[in-house]
């Protein structure tokens, strides 16, 4: 009688997370007079032990939270080869991220990503008011409204690394204010309009942002604007354009507040296993213009599987010097194992106007998602 009873418990325990349905089982049997109250405390006891061996054992366990929650991450481990003299080939962890989302109800939802590559740095930290399809605000650390390949996440990327315009003058690793992964601290409206065959006609996006980056407090009173405009006159096209008003506070040996300034052209087609896209923008540091953009284009040769990608990536970081612009000619091939595991390669053959000597680069990265 004792091992069916146990087994009835065990049961009941792999049905529900809740202890309480135990004792719930144990009194109803004890109040029939089915089993004696040392034989409920002797099957309390032995099913505690068998509980835990059975955690002991288990190879995954679901996290206690007051609310459900998705969480997902990536990492990327890159390995570089670089013919400039200095500069040393090898392996390196490039991303390395988790990613938490959720839903309060249908009107609020949160995200909470932090990379734990190099240094430890929360990337975005906000919260979403989800009102009407043309209302909706987001409020926290998150992307800046601006530039097409900076919405595109780091994982989804068809090249291992970024337009160089977009690096330089979308709060990325050569913009003024330092790296600041395309993000700020802020609030943003955004919507779609016109919706017309199941998707809407144009998307906006605009915000009001401390224009000093990610993780840190406003350093100076002025607030920047940003916002990005998006047509899609065509299911597979896309046409837009952003812009960015703002102060820097940045310099040397002195950091003192400069104008920070950008606009910008946008272009993305896709059709089926083409893609098309191409980026103009122009930005103004203080009394320096500078201005870049790029075309690219790829194309699944095996579908889902096989992607080859070319692309022309020309920047001038200063347009009154002459000979300063870097053009960037790059051949790069994707292979998708899954949906979750991915290598990259691509080759860059860089030409500088100023300097004649050798500077291209072989980036290799494998990618694996959960």
């Amino acid at each position: 009688m004792k091992r069916f009873i146990l087994g009835l418990i065990l049961i009941t325990l792999s049905m529900s997370n809740f202890a309480q349905t135990t004792n719930d089982v144990l009194n109803l049997l004890i109040k029939n007079q089915t089993i004696t109250q040392a034989q409920a405390d002797s099957v309390r006891a032995e099913a505690a032990i068998r509980q835990q061996d059975i955690d002991a054992n288990k190879k995954s366990f679901f996290a206690t939270t007051g609310r459900p929650f998705q969480m997902t991450g990536y990492t990327q481990v890159r390995y570089q080869f670089q013919q400039q003299i200095g500069k040393i080939d090898g392996f390196d962890i490039r991303r390395a991220r988790l990613d938490f989302q959720g839903n309060v109800n249908p009107w609020f939802s949160y995200r909470l990503l932090a990379d734990f590559a190099g240094s430890a740095k929360i990337l975005e930290a906000y919260g979403e008011i989800k009102i009407k399809d043309y209302l909706n605000f987001t409020i926290g650390e998150a992307k800046i409204p601006f530039s097409i390949e900076n919405q595109v996440a780091d994982r989804k990327l068809e090249m291992p690394d970024r337009s160089q315009v977009v690096e330089a003058l979308v709060a990325r690793s050569t913009d003024v204010i330092g790296n600041q992964n395309g993000r700020d601290i802020g609030v943003q409206a955004w919507g779609g309009l016109w919706k017309y065959a199941n998707r809407f006609l144009f998307d906006y996006q605009i915000g009001l942002f401390n224009g000093a980056g990610i993780n840190v407090a406003d350093n100076n009173n002025n607030k920047d604007l940003s916002g990005r405009f998006v047509a899609h006159p065509l299911k597979a096209l896309n046409i837009g354009g952003s812009f960015y008003s703002g102060t820097g506070f940045y310099g040397t040996p002195t950091a003192v507040n400069h104008v920070r300034n950008r606009t910008g052209l946008e272009l993305n087609y896709e059709y089926q296993r083409l893609f098309v896209r191409s980026e103009f923008i122009a930005g103004k540091d203080g009394a320096i213009k500078r201005n870049g953009w790029y075309a690219e284009t790829g194309y699944f040769v095996i579908p889902s599987k096989f992607q080859l990608i070319l692309k022309y990536d020309t920047y001038d970081p200063n347009t009154v010097v002459s000979k300063n612009a870097t053009t960037d000619y790059v051949v790069g091939a994707t292979w998708h194992f899954n949906n979750w595991s991915k290598i990259q390669a691509a080759f860059t053959m860089i030409k500088k106007e100023a300097s004649t000597k050798t500077n291209n680069t072989g980036t290799i990265q494998y990618q694996i998602t959960f």
